[in-house]
């Protein structure tokens, strides 16, 4: 009786340090991911990959940041991100990363070129009109990244949707409106009077997601854009949050605001609200 208890005892033990092993390793491996749950009640690891990329029009080299859920098999819907007037920076990769974790491919784009960004408005103002005002040049690089997106091997090239923030979401929908083979847009804290406008070449699906009180887009501006898109029965959505201005969705907007003197403020409820409207959107077309 006594080596039987000893054994039970012994076995124990043996199941109790295996179970504590397997529960550090499950820590380790999982310390800096995270786990969403799926709709259909499903849990997927997400184990973010991150590459750096270079792509080329024909006289521009321009350095991309490509982001994936290296943990999911098989070929998935890609997704352009376009960045502020800022440039190419963290934020924009930040975005890229969301995406991945949602089971896109996603690329963080670079429309200035040389991964440049800009330290002051100014600088700012000026790398955007070299694109906006020479709308061939920016068409140029747009297309270049999509390529590039498409010709990852985890992306289903008949799947890709463009996503942009401030500047960013003036070219995509820019792009959308010349007729770019793209299945969703979505634009946040956008400019909308735009070098190119509505017309029955678009092809996307369209969300525009803006602060109500953005003084840096006017409401004649969303009149005539509305318009438009109405004029050609474009199927999108505008949506305007209430006590949200420019750059709502940028926890530096604060900070940035106020050094440069200009109206920019995050918005922790319209930045929320305006993803999930993103995710809804995304998951209608995909």
């Amino acid at each position: 009786m006594k080596i039987l208890k000893i054994s039970c005892c012994l076995l124990c033990i043996i199941c109790l340090s295996v179970s504590c092993k397997t529960d550090t390793k499950k820590e380790k491996s999982t310390s800096k991911d995270k786990i969403v749950s799926k709709p259909e009640s499903e849990t997927v690891e997400v184990e973010i990959s991150r590459e750096e990329i270079i792509y080329k029009t024909d006289t521009t080299t321009m350095k991309g940041y490509i982001a994936y859920n290296s943990k999911v098999q098989g070929k998935r819907p890609g997704i352009l991100v376009v960045h502020q007037w800022w440039g190419h920076n963290d934020y924009s990769r930040k975005r890229a990363d969301m995406l991945a974790e949602l089971g896109y491919v996603a690329l963080a784009v670079d429309m200035y070129g040389d991964g440049k960004q800009a330290k002051h408005p100014k600088d700012a103002g000026k790398f955007v009109g070299m694109v906006m005002k020479n709308i061939d040049v920016g068409e140029a690089r747009f297309d270049a990244a999509m390529k590039a997106l498409k010709a990852n091997p985890n992306v289903d090239s008949e799947k890709i949707a463009a996503i942009g923030y401030c500047f960013g979401g003036s070219v995509v929908l820019t792009m959308a409106n010349m007729g770019k083979d793209l299945d969703a847009v979505a634009a946040f804290h956008s400019g909308v009077q735009l070098p190119v406008m509505p017309s029955e070449e678009i092809k996307a699906k369209i969300l525009i997601c803006n602060g109500a009180d953005d003084p840096l887009v006017s409401l004649e501006s969303i009149a005539a854009y509305t318009k438009a898109m109405d004029s050609v029965n474009a199927d999108y959505e505008y949506i305007s949050y209430e006590d949200a201005v420019h750059a709502f969705t940028s926890k530096e907007a604060d900070s940035l605001g106020k050094k440069f003197d200009l109206p920019l403020a995050y918005n922790q409820e319209a930045d929320e609200k305006s993803w999930a409207e993103l995710q809804k959107l995304l998951k209608e077309v995909f």
